[in-house]
């Protein structure tokens, strides 16, 4: 295992799976409009709810990614991180670019295997720096405001 991360004088202490699930709860709750939206335009909404196929659901997938690529890389915190108040940062303490989020965005879809972030989750805990495998293929580590 690595050491954990040093910033100048301090301790860059990555957040362990509570706090970013509670994040990425909230992150799909903002989200679920959108989606809604999204289902009602291309007709695969009902009063019963909705289903993403086809196009919608590319055109969701891509509003997704979207979604994160932006917020983390130019705010450094997605709307639940920043509710929650975690921010998104390179392991060297400087701020989350386009670039890092790009990478930990796209390395979500390996994160989330077998299901439900399950894969991801394993990774933060045996991490000392609390990192999934998109912080550490972006060279990011998720902290505390």
């Amino acid at each position: 295992m690595n050491d954990p991360i040093l910033h100048e004088n301090y301790t860059l202490a990555g957040v362990g799976v509570g706090l970013r699930l509670a994040a990425i709860i909230i992150d799909g709750l903002i989200f679920l409009p959108v989606s809604y939206l999204v289902a009602a335009i291309f007709g695969t909404a009902a009063s019963d709810g909705f289903v993403l196929q086809g196009f919608g659901f590319y055109l969701t997938l891509l509003l997704s990614f979207a979604y994160y690529i932006y917020f983390e890389g130019v705010i450094g915190s997605t709307i639940g991180k920043m509710i929650i108040g975690l921010k998104v940062v390179k392991t060297d303490g400087s701020p989350c670019d386009l670039k890092a989020a790009t990478i930990r965005t796209i390395a979500r879809m390996i994160d989330g295997l077998p299901f439900a972030y399950i894969l991801g989750a394993i990774m933060v805990w045996t991490s000392v720096n609390k990192q999934r495998i998109g912080d550490r293929l972006a060279d990011t580590v998720v902290v505390r405001k």
